[in-house]
Formats: structure tokens, C-alpha cells, sequence
């Protein structure tokens, strides 16, 4: 029998004992299903008016409890009572906070007062006479070259560790960017990152090479990323670090990089036919993303980005980022580490199964996780166009692995919790592979370079909480798909995501 039929045999035959058991002490299948997603992270939603076209683009807990939403047609909604749980929709109150906004994507609450992004600035929406209504709508940020062209979206804001306001930009899609002056500055700071300093300074730009780059937010260091999505430049989609000065890889933006205010250099002519991983050394200025997200095995386009901040009531995956999948609508996880001072990390599945696409996420005060949804016309899994949902965790912890770390011989497995010695000290429980991604202007790219990652040993804790892997043929640059199949938990649970994939743009050296 090859190693990954063992994988599946031990995995199948550790589901049916643990519903046999279940089954002998009374317990429903549905129940005892240690890999139904539900029995973790219950899915609740929430009931519409009629009259309310809900495609939620951004979600903010406010300090009282209530929920603020964005929705792509314009407006702003305060959802009164979110923590209610009822199929009616006259059981919930809603009002309608702010409208006349030009496609609003993300929301956030920061110093007492509503941000979003906008086509054409960044608004803070203030309630003066607290009778529900906004009633100033105050520029917080400009200066970026809009068109008609309808995918020049901004996202945003975010809020960095010293009160800096972040936003990103979506390319021009299509014909029509290449163009003489003096039209070139109606498509400024397309496929950028921008910031403007708490202080009051004036908008500046900070980051170029993005193309569609939904999500933003920062981590619990107060630093800012972003998602993007496949596309031309993009084999896969990407989590990425903005910081001043980097060039992210979308070449379009580069329109920029000879204006005075551009803190990016040109990286001149980019090279042709080469990878993701070579570009790391031959691009100048070139930061490759913090994760990667293989092509349909983790999605397909990714947008919303939040970092859990719960205080641990959104269950054992503290400082970690979820995202919003659009094409297949679910919810996945993302660990991020430094190594030699930069980012990088892994992505695993969460949550599916979700009536639409997500392209908003916010935590509400009790540690739940908002879902709002909008397939905006496009193609994305799931019952309905658009809608409300809410990811609320039970009392039962999933198996999972919680982090993957990288070590200068292989990589180390954090569990949720002890995993079976005998199944984690066993290489045959895991197998791995490496790959990367072509660097070029086509649309999209198939993985390339695969090999296989040998797993030479494993070392579990004396807890069996954590297992060390030794792995021969890792490679920088790449990203490390492991699937640890034949890992069980000590009370007979399979892992219920036991995929992860981690993008190795660095080695850590070894101590000395």
C-alpha cells in the first residue's frame, strides 16, 4: 500500500470508530461527526427585510454593541440587535445610518466615528445629534485618479499600530490605461497602497504591484496587509506585508514609480520567463506575498482580511487572520511568523458552506465572527446573491493545526490539542511537496516546479501538542503543501482540516 492510501485508510477507520462510539452512548451521526464544520463553528442567518439589498462590502462592531454595515449600493445600515437569533425578520431592527456613498468597500470604527472607502476618498461619518443618522460626512482622504472604468474600486481603511490610515487601490481593468498626458494622471495610484499619517499630513503612496486588493488590515503588531487576487502578475492569490517602498510584483502599477512622491524605484525591465521564486532574487525592490493561497485547493479570489483579536472567545487561533473566499464562499485561516524580520506563514480551510460570496468580515464584542456576502453578479457557490451570516463558536474545540512553523531542518506542527503519540511520531502520517508559480503577465498560472518534500522524522512534545518535522528538499521561495492525514487526536478524532500550506520565502538559520 503507497503512503497516501495508509494516510486514507487510518483516517476513514478513525472516523467510523469514533460514530460507532458516539452511536453506542446514544449519540445522533450528525452529532458525533468529528470533521462536520458545524460542530465547532455553528452558522447563523440572519433574516432580511424585503426591502433591503443587503451585499454587506464591510462590517464595524460599535462600542455599544451594535453592527454597522456597508453595502455596495451606497449606504451605511445599523443593525440593532445583531446578537439575536430568529428566523423572522421583524424581530430585528435596522436604520439606516449614511447614503449617497459611491460604492463603499470595508468599514471600520476608529476615534469615535465611522471610516469607509470610497471610489473617490476615505469618509469619516459622524452622528453629532445622536438621533442614528449620520449627518457629516467629512473627507479623511483623497488624492488618486478615478475614471469611469467600473473596477477602479478603493478599499478600506485600516488603522496602523500609530493611528496611520491605510487604504489600497484596484487597477484599471481592461484597455484604455495606456495613455498619453494629460490623461496619465487620471489613473494615478492605481495598483498602490496609500497612507496618510495620523498627524493630519497629506495622503501619500506606499506600496506599489497590487491588482484587485480587497481585503486590508493589520495584525496585532498593528501592521497592515492586504489580499489580492489571481490575475495577470498573479499565478495565485496572496496575503501581502504593505510597508513603504516595496514593489509587490503587479506590474501596471510601475505607471507610477517615476513620479517625485513614488517611494518605490523603478525595477526597470522585468525579466521573462521565470518564477515566483527566482523573481524574489532578479527583481529589484521585488517582496514576495506572506502566504500564498494555491489555486482552488485554498480558493479561487480572495477578499475580506480580519485578525482575531477576541481575547481567545473566537476559540484557539488568537493573533491569526481570517479571509473572505468570493468564488467558492467560505472562510480561511491564515498563520503568520517573522523570519529573518520578514513575514510569512501558512493558510488553512475554516469554514464552508456559506450562502454567498464574503467579501466583509467584523467580530462582534460576544467573539463571533460577521460574514457579509455579495457575489455582485458574479459566479460564487452558495444559495443566494447576497446576505448576512454570522460564525458562532461552540463549546467544542476542532482538532486542527493551529500553527506551522518554520525551522531550519523542516517545519513545526502545533496542535489544538494532544495528538496521538504512535500516528504523529509516524513520517507515514504526513506527506509533502513544494512548487512555486510563473512571474508574467498571463492570467493566472498552473503551479510549476513540483518535488517532493521527504519527511525524514517525527518528534512529538511530551504533551503531544507539537511535532518537529525533519524534511529534506525544502527550498525558499516556494510554498510547502503538507497533508497530515494519518494524525489523530488522543480521544480518536481525525484532524478536520489536515491540509496546510506554507510559503517558505525564507530558511531560518540554524542557532548557533
Amino acid at each position: 500500500m503507497n503512503p497516501m492510501k495508509a494516510r486514507d485508510v487510518v483516517r476513514k477507520f478513525s472516523l467510523v470508530t469514533t460514530l460507532l462510539f458516539g452511536m453506542a452512548f446514544g449519540c445522533l451521526a450528525e452529532e458525533a461527526d468529528p470533521l462536520d464544520e458545524s460542530q465547532y463553528y455553528r452558522l447563523v442567518t440572519y433574516p432580511l427585510p424585503e426591502t433591503l439589498k443587503l451585499e454587506a462590502t464591510g462590517a464595524a462592531a460599535l462600542p455599544d454593541g451594535r453592527l454597522a454595515l456597508a453595502i455596495r449600493k451606497g449606504e451605511i445600515w445599523i443593525l440593532e440587535n445583531p446578537l439575536t437569533e430568529s428566523e423572522n425578520a421583524d424581530d430585528f431592527r435596522w436604520t439606516r445610518f449614511a447614503s449617497g456613498l459611491h460604492e463603499p468597500i470595508g468599514l471600520t470604527w476608529h476615534d469615535g466615528a465611522l471610516y469607509t472607502a470610497q471610489r473617490t476618498e476615505v469618509t469619516r461619518l459622524e452622528d453629532n445629534d445622536r438621533d442614528g443618522v449620520a449627518d457629516a460626512y467629512l473627507t479623511a482622504a483623497k488624492g488618486w485618479g478615478v475614471t469611469g472604468n467600473y473596477h477602479e474600486y478603493a478599499y478600506g481603511p485600516a488603522f496602523d499600530a500609530k493611528g496611520n490610515l491605510w487604504l489600497t487601490l484596484n487597477q484599471s481593468m481592461g484597455k484604455g490605461q495606456e495613455v498619453a498626458e494629460p490623461y496619465q494622471d487620471d489613473f494615478r495610484w492605481r495598483g498602490w497602497s496609500m497612507m496618510k499619517p495620523a498627524d493630519g499630513g497629506k495622503l501619500r503612496p506606499m506600496s506599489a504591484g497590487l491588482r484587485s486588493p480587497h481585503g486590508i488590515a493589520t495584525n496585532t503588531a498593528g501592521d497592515v496587509f492586504a489580499t489580492d487576487q489571481q490575475g495577470n502578475w498573479w499565478g495565485t492569490c496572496p496575503i501581502l506585508h504593505l510597508k513603504e517602498g516595496v514593489f509587490h510584483g503587479h506590474a501596471e502599477a510601475l505607471r507610477d514609480v517615476s513620479r517625485p512622491e513614488s517611494p518605490v524605484k523603478d525595477p526597470g525591465d522585468l525579466p521573462k520567463g521565470i518564477t515566483t521564486a527566482q523573481a524574489i532574487g532578479r527583481v529589484p525592490g521585488y517582496t514576495p506575498p506572506a502566504v500564498w493561497f494555491p489555486y482552488t485547493k485554498m480558493g479561487m479570489s480572495t477578499t475580506a482580511l480580519i485578525c482575531d483579536q477576541t481575547g481567545g472567545k473566537f476559540g484557539p487561533f488568537e493573533g491569526q487572520f481570517f479571509v473572505g473566499e468570493f468564488t467558492e464562499a467560505f472562510v480561511s485561516r491564515a498563520f503568520l511568523e517573522k523570519v529573518n524580520g520578514e513575514y510569512q506563514g501558512a493558510c488553512f480551510h475554516f469554514r464552508k458552506g456559506l450562502q454567498s460570496a464574503v467579501v466583509g468580515l467584523g467580530f462582534l464584542p460576544d467573539g463571533s465572527l460577521i460574514v457579509g456576502e455579495s457575489n455582485r453578479g458574479w459566479n460564487s457557490l452558495g444559495t443566494r446573491s447576497y446576505g448576512l451570516q454570522r460564525l458562532v463558536p461552540t463549546d467544542r474545540v476542532p482538532f486542527e493545526i493551529r500553527t506551522m512553523e518554520a525551522r531550519p531542518d523542516g517545519f513545526r506542527l502545533t496542535f489544538t490539542s494532544a495528538a496521538k503519540p504512535d500516528t504523529a511520531a509516524n513520517p507515514i502520517s504526513y506527506a509533502m511537496t513544494s512548487y512555486c508559480w510563473e512571474y508574467h503577465s498571463t492570467y493566472g498560472s498552473d503551479e510549476v516546479e513540483t518535488r517532493e518534500v521527504k519527511i525524514v522524522s517525527a518528534t512529538p512534545s511530551a504533551d503531544g501538542l507539537t511535532v518537529d518535522l525533519v524534511c529534506e528538499g525544502l527550498r525558499a521561495g516556494y510554498c510547502h503543501e503538507l497533508h497530515a492525514e494519518g494524525v489523530w487526536s488522543n480521544d480518536g478524532i481525525p484532524l478536520l482540516h489536515p491540509e496546510a500550506y506554507y510559503t517558505l520565502n525564507a530558511i531560518p538559520a540554524a542557532a548557533k
